[in-house]
C-alpha cells in the first residue's frame, strides 16, 4: 500500500447535518471495533502515513476515542473530520495527544449563508469549535468549504473570518476551498442549481489571492478532487471513487494486494501523494 500516503476511513453514516453535496456514505452498517482496529493495523502495516477518521460525522461513534488512540498508538498520523457539532472540550482533552488535525466545515461566514446548506445553528457549532481550538496548540486545524452558488459571494467573508481566527490559533490553520461535485449517494440532488462553473471557481480564486493570507489555502476544483482519494466505508469495504461513481472494490481486509489493486482502477497515484504532503507534520 506504499502508493497510499492517507486512508480516509469513512467510521460511520450517522451525521447531524444533511448536506445535498456530501459525499459521505449514506445507511451503511458500521464494522464492530474490532474489526475497525483491524483496519487500523492493515492501514499502517501497508506504509500509509496517515488516517482520516471522517463519515459521517465520526464522531457519532460511540468508539470513536478508542479507535483515534490505537491509530496514534500504531505511529499513524491522526486526522478527525468532523462537522463540529459533537466536538468537546472532554472529548479534546481526552485525546489531544492522539490528534494531529481536526477538520470543521465552514459554508458561510454567517448563520444565514450556512443555514443554505447546512441545518441551522451549524454556524455557531463551528465557531464554538474554532474556540475551543484555540486551547490546544498541538492540534492544527483545517476548515473547508464546499463552494456552491449558495455561498460562492460569501467566500470573500469567510475568508476575512479565517484571517482574524489565524491570529487566534496557536497551531497551523489550513483553508481547503472545494469546488462542489457531482458526487453524491442521494440520487435527488439538484446538481444545476449547485454546482460553479469552472470559470467562476477560477474567478473566486483570483479575487481572494488578490492579497496574502496567514495560512495555507488549497483550492480543489472538481478535476483535482477526482480519482483522489482511498476510503474505507462503515462496512469496511474498499471504495475509489472516479466521476460521480462511487467504485467498490469489496472488503478491505480480503483484498490481497491493495497496491496491484489500485494500479488497475482510477486511482490517480501522483496526485493523491502531492494532496496528503499538503498538511504533513514537520520533520
Amino acid at each position: 500500500m506504499s502508493t497510499v500516503s492517507t486512508f480516509d476511513f469513512h467510521v460511520t453514516s450517522e451525521c447531524s447535518q444533511e448536506c445535498a453535496y456530501c459525499w459521505g456514505p449514506q445507511g451503511i452498517p458500521e464494522v464492530d471495533t474490532a474489526t475497525a482496529i483491524a483496519i487500523i493495523d492493515r492501514i499502517a502495516g501497508g506504509g500509509a502515513s496517515r488516517i482520516v477518521f471522517t463519515g459521517g460525522d465520526p464522531l457519532q461513534r460511540k468508539d470513536i476515542g478508542d479507535l483515534i488512540e490505537h491509530a496514534a498508538g500504531i505511529g499513524l498520523e491522526v486526522a478527525v473530520s468532523t462537522t463540529g457539532d459533537k466536538l468537546t472540550r472532554r472529548f479534546l482533552d481526552q485525546h489531544v495527544s492522539a490528534i494531529d488535525l481536526i477538520s470543521l466545515p465552514l459554508d458561510g461566514a454567517t448563520e444565514e449563508v450556512s443555514r443554505r446548506t447546512k441545518l441551522a445553528g451549524h454556524f455557531d457549532a463551528v465557531v464554538a469549535a474554532l474556540d475551543l481550538l484555540e486551547d490546544f496548540p498541538s492540534i492544527d486545524v483545517k476548515v473547508a468549504t464546499p463552494v456552491t452558488r449558495h455561498n460562492i459571494e460569501d467566500l470573500p467573508n469567510i475568508v476575512a473570518l479565517l484571517d482574524e481566527r489565524a491570529a487566534r490559533l496557536p497551531g497551523r490553520l489550513f483553508y481547503n476551498v472545494f469546488q462542489a461535485f457531482p458526487r453524491s449517494m442521494d440520487p435527488k440532488v439538484p446538481w444545476p442549481e449547485m454546482l460553479v462553473s469552472d470559470a467562476e471557481f477560477a474567478a473566486i480564486r483570483k479575487r481572494i489571492e488578490s492579497r496574502s493570507h496567514p495560512y495555507r489555502i488549497n483550492w480543489l476544483s472538481h478535476q483535482t478532487l477526482d480519482r483522489l482519494y482511498v476510503m474505507v466505508f462503515p462496512d469496511g469495504s474498499l471504495t475509489v471513487p472516479s466521476g460521480s461513481e462511487f467504485r467498490n472494490y469489496g472488503q478491505f481486509l480480503e483484498v490481497d494486494d491493495i497496491d496491484a489493486l489500485l494500479r488497475r482502477s482510477d486511482f490517480d497515484a501522483p496526485k493523491h501523494r502531492l494532496h496528503a504532503e499538503g498538511w504533513s507534520r514537520p520533520s
